[in-house]
């Protein structure tokens, strides 16, 4: 009896330390839960990206690999740099903060941000799809959600103080060399410069059906230029960056800047008909003039860029520029 005892007593203690394990254990679990959904937004690193779907809106853009590299939209060359970065974003970053219902709902709702649906696939599965926010009110750029009704997060790339939710956009611009034009002389049918800092500037250069260029002004075809001039003009459309597009800024402000006068309209026209045309802009940082950088845009596509001056301004010469006197300033 006294050893029946002492097996229920073993008995009792073994259970109680059973469930006292299984209480910690549950406790532990629920509070190690938030590091757990750190992972959610992160692919794991040692799977395979080979495709990056990005929907904002109407515009859909897809970042598919092919044994030739990072294609933009199945045709289009990636940026390199741009992509690589991208993917330690993808699989490297984690939970900074949660955000709050009433947050979310100042940040995000009261100002109209819409979400890009992110889609991440590898071979022919998806691995992840979230919700990004783009956003200005936290150093990392961003609010992201599993679904619409889950909960949001601020998420970063630790080690990385930079903002990743610039990463986050369709605009092909983004994606693409940051280049303007890469004509070659031989493709054009003609270059319109229209100067509204300085109006007596402007000018038109075309080819005639005999493989000579003709320079005129806002009236008149001109005489007397350099045709080396000209020629040396034409080359520097063959390479012509700009520094970065324009992301996280709202509507308001975009219409606030391209409803003043541009200070330059570059167009040019190839030989295939087709016509690309630099809008160009005075870019004011609180208040004061940028005397190093301008907005831009390219005609048909409604994101704004920032050029630098060093980069566009072996284009915007004056008339004089192809005389040998000033006789084309009049």
């Amino acid at each position: 009896m006294n050893i029946n005892k002492l097996f229920f007593k073993r008995l009792f203690v073994l259970l109680s330390l059973f469930v006292i394990l299984l209480v910690l254990i549950i406790i532990f679990h629920r509070s190690s839960s938030f590091g757990k959904r750190e992972a959610l937004f992160a692919v794991d690193p040692v799977t395979e990206i080979t495709m990056i779907e990005l929907r904002e809106g109407e515009r859909e853009l897809i970042l598919a690999k092919d044994n030739e590299g990072w294609k933009v939209n199945g045709n289009g060359e990636a940026r390199k740099n741009a992509v690589l970065f991208f993917l330690d974003i993808l699989t490297g970053m984690q939970i900074k903060s949660p955000v709050s219902d009433d947050l979310f709902a100042k940040e995000i709702k009261d100002n109209n941000i819409e979400a890009v649906r992110v889609r991440i696939v590898s071979g022919r599965k998806t691995v992840k799809s979230y919700l990004v926010y783009r956003t200005k009110s936290n150093r990392y750029g961003n609010i992201m959600k599993m679904r619409d009704r889950a909960k949001p997060f601020i998420v970063s790339l630790p080690g990385n103080e930079e903002d990743i939710g610039s990463f986050f956009t369709a605009d092909i611009l983004f994606w693409t060399p940051y280049i303007i034009f890469n004509i070659h002389p031989k493709e054009m049918t003609s270059v319109l410069l229209e100067s509204n800092a300085d109006t007596a500037a402007s000018f038109k250069i075309r080819g005639s059906s005999e493989g000579k260029y003709i320079l005129s002004d806002t009236k008149k075809e001109l005489m007397g230029w350099d045709t080396s001039r000209v020629q040396r003009y034409l080359s520097y459309f063959i390479h012509v960056p700009f520094e970065r597009p324009v992301t996280c800024i709202t509507a308001s402000e975009k219409d606030n800047i391209v409803s003043h006068d541009p200070l330059y309209i570059i167009s040019v026209e190839k030989n295939d008909g087709n016509k690309k045309t630099l809008i160009l802009w005075e870019r004011t940082e609180e208040g004061q003039k940028d005397n190093d950088r301008l907005w831009a845009r390219i005609e048909g596509n409604d994101e704004l860029l920032i050029v630098k001056y060093f980069d566009i301004d072996p284009l915007l010469k004056r008339r004089s520029y192809f005389f040998t006197g000033q006789q084309g300033d009049e």
